[in-house]
């Protein structure tokens, strides 16, 4: 008898271990899944995660290796790329009609700018974007069945590089920093957001401080390209003053 009762316990912890594992599996791969399906459906850029590591108890966790592909046409090798982004989920919600997620921290993301502040790959992803909810928006009036929605609290990214890969440049290099960002009570309230809401808003404060920062340094490097010119002495003073006047015009240009 006691042998019988032994064995069970055995048992019984054998399969709350295989539970657990099981439940740890299922929630990281689907994050994982999500990310690399969801996303491009999304953004029509490839995303690809590395891996997704969150504890089934507390739903505290961290996403590593997001990569943002570039849209077609653009040379670079991706738009966005994250080492790390730290998360806290609401672990109950995983299973119902809406994900709560409580943070959601982005930290250090290297951004690259390609193209102009009139057109470029982050502007690209965000008609993408924006495409794709209005397509949703449409489809949701005629009664086609409802996606899972997302609850998130609070959304920060900080300590954002931005690389600029502009042709205007003349190979010059320039890395500026992205201006932190934080928005809160995303879906707070009644049913919550889409997915593509989420990606909508978040890649619109992204598109924003980056612009916002390319548009700076554009403006200090305009300086320095003119100042450069005006140094030269060569040349007649009317050619001098009309190739500084130019490249003055060129980087006084807002999107």
């Amino acid at each position: 008898m006691k042998k019988v009762l032994a064995l069970t316990a055995i048992v019984v912890v054998a399969l709350l271990v295989a539970g657990i594992l099981a439940g740890l599996f299922f929630v990281n791969s689907l994050v994982k899944t999500g990310v690399e399906t969801v996303g491009p459906k999304i953004a029509k850029v490839d995303m690809k995660l590395d891996g997704a590591s969150i504890s089934l108890f507390s739903g505290e966790g961290s996403l590593k290796g997001l990569v943002v592909g570039n849209p077609e046409g653009y040379k670079t090798p991706s738009a966005i790329q994250v080492g790390q982004v730290s998360v806290a989920i609401q672990p109950g919600s995983l299973l119902s009609d809406k994900v709560v997620v409580r943070r959601v921290s982005v930290e250090s993301p290297e951004i690259t700018f390609e193209g102009s502040l009139s057109g470029n790959n982050l502007s690209k992803i965000m008609e993408n974007v924006q495409a794709f909810t209005a397509t949703q928006s449409a489809s949701a009036k005629t009664g086609e069945p409802k996606s899972k929605k997302i609850q998130v609290d609070d959304f920060q990214i900080t300590g954002g590089q931005i690389n600029l890969s502009m042709t205007l440049l003349g190979g010059k290099a320039v890395r500026v920093p992205l201006p932190d960002i934080r928005l809160q009570n995303l879906g707070q309230g009644g049913d919550g957001i889409t997915p593509g809401d989420l990606m909508e808003k978040v890649f619109k404060a992204v598109l924003e401080g980056t612009t916002k920062a390319v548009s700076g340094a554009l403006g200090d490097v305009g300086k320095e390209a003119v100042g450069t010119v005006k140094d030269l002495g060569q040349g007649t003073g009317k050619e001098v003053e009309k190739v500084t006047k130019g490249i003055g015009d060129l980087f006084k240009k807002k999107p």
